[in-house]
């Protein structure tokens, strides 16, 4: 493991005919390859603002975003096109299209202006469509697919584009409690075997806790930064997660439903 992403005193937010609309400050950390981070928070916290951020899709506000140890600001377009990969909640609107021509669109960076796919290209689709598992999938049209199988083929596109950065926004939402385990099981996978830096924002606790490396809780106070029971032990979980009806169990790691 290595720091791959790290915040140092940052501000998000947005800016808006001049006047700046801050979300969250001094948000300090740091993200390191070869494990899977999972971002927690409720609506309105800055999950998604955060992930914006980090994807230069939005400048920060203040502070610094440093990744591979430079300022995130100095990297050009095409430089944090060959560093970053992210995988959006909303559905691809391409029709037409099959599996491999979808997950072959994460070549682009380095295609050139034809976007001619070379033999390693397509070595490279290859081998992301066998690491996420999708085989089966390849020439099926993308409109036909599930919610779960679209999300796998984002992410092999993703891995098509070879950053050592992946960022998720809610890869699991709208997904069947099974297929959301089975989609953090292979994400954690591929953080370890392909010593991969993956950071997503997700509203699934209970999965997280038990298959993430790293969590960030996010809070309208401050962001909270450790493992499951490092944030366990200090008592950030608990408030977290505890409401009426609502137990969390520190031991393990367990959440309780009173009826």
């Amino acid at each position: 493991m290595k720091e791959s992403v790290i915040l140092q005193d940052l501000s998000i937010g947005y800016t808006n005919k001049g006047r700046e609309r801050t979300v969250a400050t001094q948000l300090n950390g740091i993200i390191n390859s070869g494990e899977l981070t999972c971002l927690l928070g409720r609506n309105g916290v800055g999950k998604s603002t955060l992930l914006r951020t980090l994807s230069a899709f939005q400048p920060a506000l203040g502070g610094d975003v440093l990744l591979q140890g430079k300022a995130l600001s100095s990297y050009s377009d095409q430089e944090l096109s060959r560093l970053i990969g992210v995988v959006l909640t909303e559905k691809p609107h391409v029709r037409n299209m099959t599996v491999a021509e979808l997950v072959a669109m994460g070549r682009a960076p380095y295609t050139g202006f034809w976007g001619m796919l070379s033999k390693e290209d397509r070595s490279v689709v290859d081998e992301s469509i066998q690491l996420v598992g999708i085989e089966s999938l390849r020439n099926r049209q993308v409109q036909s697919l599930s919610d779960g199988e679209r999300q796998k083929v984002m992410i092999a596109k993703a891995l098509a584009q070879q950053t050592p950065v992946i960022y998720l926004d809610e890869p699991t939402a709208f997904l069947d409690y099974p297929s959301k385990v089975e989609l953090l099981q292979l994400l954690r996978r591929l953080a370890h075997e392909e010593q991969k830096t993956i950071f997503l924002s997700t509203h699934d606790v209970e999965i997280s806790l038990q298959l993430a490396d790293m969590l960030w809780l996010m809070t309208p106070e401050q962001l909270h930064v450790g493992t499951p029971r490092e944030l366990a032990d200090q008592g950030v979980l608990n408030t977290f997660i505890e409401h009426e009806g609502i137990t969390f169990d520190t031991d393990t790691l367990t959440i309780q439903i009173r009826k």
